[in-house]
């Protein structure tokens, strides 16, 4: 059950304005609990984890102008959130240093370009996607939980508990969808699982609206070919429940066609899975070819099919890249990390709150 601030406390607001999982979600649910240890900061939203502190939505209207150190922070990862908060700022006349962070990659609309202008701060979460912003933008990239996303005592547990297929696992997560190339994994897998009886592959995420139809043409095709016990597609669960599913794994694969940052792979590797991705995203940027993983380009299931097939016929090598990937993503990819470069930003909008300090131990 969550229990609800004072909203005359916080300093920082998070909106969330989007009831299904999404990156944007499950950022927000990562990072706010965590800042909240040093600073006062609370999403709002309509659906969150009762851990998250939150304020009401109803309590943006009626709250005071100013919290305790002046402006409010109103940090929004969506046009609608920015938009949002120019109303509360411009109609309500409430005290707000607005905020916005990007990770699309994509040349924006007008109306995208407008919002971005009027925000007092823009971040970015790839140097690629500070690219397509035309405005200086703070680099923060996304982190990780390793506490949370850590390697299994024993692979093979991980997978008995989760009743899935003792052999080597591939993995692919997210929206099913075709921007995602779930259609190219697929095409990879029935490559793969033709000549390796012991191997299976997962699909986990959800089909929306007009990409049912795809899903389940998907589902067909992997009927045709004899393989639905081997091709799983065991419904979304969630996001507190994505690491064991993780830490079953032998392989993850990020398929996409087009991705704003993509923060999958980060979560594979952080349990000590490597990762084939395609460069599109920020992908480039976190995959470490010939370390972590390997890097292909977007569309091709032949090269994904022959990347796989690498690593799944050499364990000593897939090994060698899981310690690799888990190591590079605790030097580089901490989500204390982010969580204090963010915070640096709420605090040079917000001067008066420098005084409280920075938090310690990361």
């Amino acid at each position: 059950m969550t229990a609800y601030l004072d909203p005359a406390t916080i300093d920082v607001i998070a909106p969330n304005f989007k009831r299904r999982l999404s990156g944007v979600t499950a950022t927000v649910v990562r990072l706010v609990p965590l800042q909240a240890k040093s600073m006062a900061v609370a999403a709002v939203a309509p659906a969150l984890p009762g851990h998250v502190p939150q304020i009401r939505c109803t309590a943006l209207l009626t709250m005071s102008q100013r919290g305790s150190h002046g402006a409010r922070v109103w940090h929004a990862r969506r046009n609608s959130e920015m938009l949002a908060g120019l109303i509360l700022k411009h109609l309500f006349r409430k005290r707000l240093k607005l905020l916005f962070t990007s990770a699309s990659q994509r040349v924006h609309t007008g109306y995208s370009k407008w919002l971005i202008r009027q925000m007092d701060k823009v971040i970015a979460t790839s140097q690629k996607t500070a690219s397509y912003l035309e405005r200086p933008a703070t680099v923060i990239r996304h982190g990780i939980d390793t506490e949370k996303f850590h390697p299994p005592a024993d692979r093979a547990v991980a997978k008995a508990k989760l009743r899935l297929p003792s052999g080597p696992l591939v993995g692919c997560f997210g929206r099913i969808r075709e921007q995602k190339g779930t259609d190219v994994f697929i095409e990879a897998m029935l490559k793969i699982l033709a000549t390796r009886s012991d191997a299976g592959a997962i699909v986990m995420g959800r089909a929306t609206g007009k990409h049912q139809r795809f899903a389940r043409e998907l589902k067909a095709k992997v009927a045709a070919h004899g393989l639905a016990d081997r091709i799983l597609f065991p419904p979304e669960v969630p996001v507190d429940q994505m690491a064991s599913w993780y830490q079953a794994l032998d392989l993850f694969i990020a398929p996409q066609r087009w991705e704003g940052f993509g923060l999958t792979p980060l979560e594979a590797m952080a349990c000590g899975v490597p990762v084939i991705a395609t460069t599109v995203g920020a992908f480039a940027e976190l995959v470490v070819p010939g370390k972590t993983g390997t890097l292909i380009p977007p569309g091709n299931a032949v090269a994904m099919a022959e990347a796989a097939a690498q690593l799944l016929d050499d364990p000593t090598e897939r090994m060698r890249q899981s310690q690799a990937a888990r190591d590079h993503v605790q030097a580089h990819f901490r989500l204390e990390a982010e969580a204090d470069s963010i915070m640096d930003v709420y605090r040079q909008l917000l001067p008066s709150m420098a005084s409280a300090g920075k938090r310690t131990g990361t």
